[in-house]
């Protein structure tokens, strides 16, 4: 049997890329089985991106190989379904790297559709361009609340859950091509065949110790040239990037660049954003009754981590 998947998870600024190297250095000395990381975080696919990213330099990364990092253009749009193929290939290339088979894959990041997309068994229904374009239009012509009803005729449940314009269009992008329910799509807590066994370890703080984090990470990044960077990200094209461009604290400094937002705001903004995504991150993987929960401060998280992946290695 494979050595498990190990998935490190939680909110952002709790150290999960620290926790991942220190598991990947020690599972690959001596006779340990071997380990590689995968990066789950969907912003840390852009070369460039790296000081508000949080991103590893390659000259902290201790020898341990590395998986999609800095994989797309800048200019590109990040897709679930795409990482879900990188993922996977990913974990099965690692897996086959020892001769027993037994490299151990750590997957790591905060982004929760994509951590469930390298995992679960989710499915991504296709896409039509231009029929998303027809639809887009229609309901600029009879407005979105006659799209919404038209939805709740064919798919009452995505109807009653959704209201984006955006995805409303989107479901109906989905039933006319499949004539399939949008919410028939919806991810089953369940490991899709090939990736068990799988351990989740999840990081937390309680959120006084988190905010604080956050903000001084913020400090620290601006003082490692956060500003600089997204200059030089400007001159690559970040402002007709669909995705880097809305990154949190790419977009508050950008409009620093642009004279529109004083430093002093933006940092604060950013802060509160981080804050936000950070809270959303908790929920998510809170909902997961299979993620094993260690605090981030603990002096002994890394032994604890020994303990969980030990279980799951009994049970190859």
């Amino acid at each position: 049997m494979p050595e498990p998947v190990v998935a490190i998870v939680g909110p952002t600024a709790t150290g999960k890329s620290d926790l991942a190297l220190d598991l990947a250095v020690e599972y690959s000395e001596g006779p340990g089985p071997g380990a590689e990381i995968i990066n789950a975080d969907s912003m840390q696919f852009y070369p460039g991106m790296d000081i508000g990213t949080a991103k590893v330099p390659e000259a902290l990364r201790r020898g341990i190989v590395h998986h999609l990092i800095d994989i797309l253009p800048l200019h590109a749009e990040a897709s679930v379904a795409e990482f879900q193929i990188g993922a996977r290939r990913a974990i099965e290339t690692i897996r086959a790297e020892q001769p027993d088979g037994s490299a151990m894959p750590i997957l790591v990041g905060g982004s929760g559709l994509y951590v469930r997309a390298a995992l679960d068994d989710l499915e991504f229904p296709p896409t039509d361009p231009d029929l998303r374009a027809r639809l887009t239009q229609e309901a600029e012509v009879v407005g979105i609340q006659v799209m919404t009803e038209r939805l709740r005729s064919v798919d009452p449940d995505s109807a009653a859950r959704l209201d984006d314009d955006r995805r409303i269009i989107r479901a109906l992008e989905v039933h006319e091509l499949t004539g399939r329910p949008f919410s028939s799509y919806m991810p089953q807590r369940r490991y899709a065949a090939g990736i068990p066994p799988v351990v989740q370890i999840g990081l937390r703080l309680n959120r006084d110790r988190l905010h604080q984090r956050i903000r001084d990470r913020v400090l620290a990044m601006l003082e490692q040239g956060w500003l600089e960077e997204v200059q030089r990200l400007v001159a690559q094209g970040i402002t007709d990037s669909p995705t880097a461009s809305r990154a949190i604290g790419y977009r508050q400094l950008l409009e620093v660049l642009e004279g529109r937002l004083p430093l002093d705001e933006a940092v604060e903004k950013i802060v509160i954003a981080t804050r936000q995504f950070a809270k959303r991150q908790e929920t998510w993987f809170s909902a997961d009754p299979r993620v094993h929960w260690i605090n981030a401060d603990a002096p002994d998280r890394l032994q604890q981590a020994h303990k969980l992946i030990a279980v799951a290695q009994q049970r190859t």
